[in-house]
């Protein structure tokens, strides 16, 4: 067994009045293992520190966990995930700075951003597996893979809303 770190963020349409109610409910279905955070109405985050056989083992039992007391909960955002370049030099334990000069230095290896803009932002997977083949370094095996089955999950959701579109604009 080995421990997963992940956080779990849903929506859910039913906002009682007292969101409260919902963290007993979540520890006792299985979620004491995680770090309730309830802070917009309608919104709830799960920081979990899970012991498992795998990653995906984890995080799908987490997901069952959350929706057998909050069914009509939606998925928003598994994570870690998206990075930026300050997440990535906390990660990789390196400065801001360092972390910038790597990137520019291997422009032409590194992973290409998930979004390009003012704030670039990356899959932590694809940076963790670019840092293990092309600069050789040791990448903790449970985070690359919760960050792999992170990356599978939000891939996973923003594509049935695509779908779910397109489908109403063809409709």
């Amino acid at each position: 067994m080995n421990e997963y770190e992940f956080t779990l963020q849903f929506a859910f349409s039913d906002a009682p009045q007292d969101a409260e109610k919902y963290v007993d409910q979540l520890g006792a279905a299985g979620c004491d293992d995680a770090i309730i955070g309830i802070g917009q109405k309608g919104r709830i985050a799960l920081q979990f520190n899970r012991e498992a056989e795998s990653a995906i083992k984890a995080i799908s039992s987490a997901i069952d966990d959350v929706l057998s007391v909050i069914p009509d909960a939606k998925l928003i955002e598994s994570s870690p995930d998206f990075v930026g370049v300050s997440d990535l030099a906390e990660i990789l334990g390196f400065s801001r700075q360092n972390m910038r000069k790597l990137i520019n230095s291997h422009y032409q290896s590194f992973p290409t951003p998930a979004h390009s803009g003012r704030t670039s932002i990356w899959h932590l997977a694809n940076v963790l597996q670019w840092y293990r083949t092309k600069m050789k370094r040791h990448v903790e095996p449970t985070m690359f893979d919760v960050a792999q089955v992170n990356m599978q999950l939000n891939i996973i959701r923003e594509n049935t809303n695509l779908d779910k579109l397109l489908s109403q604009q063809n409709a």
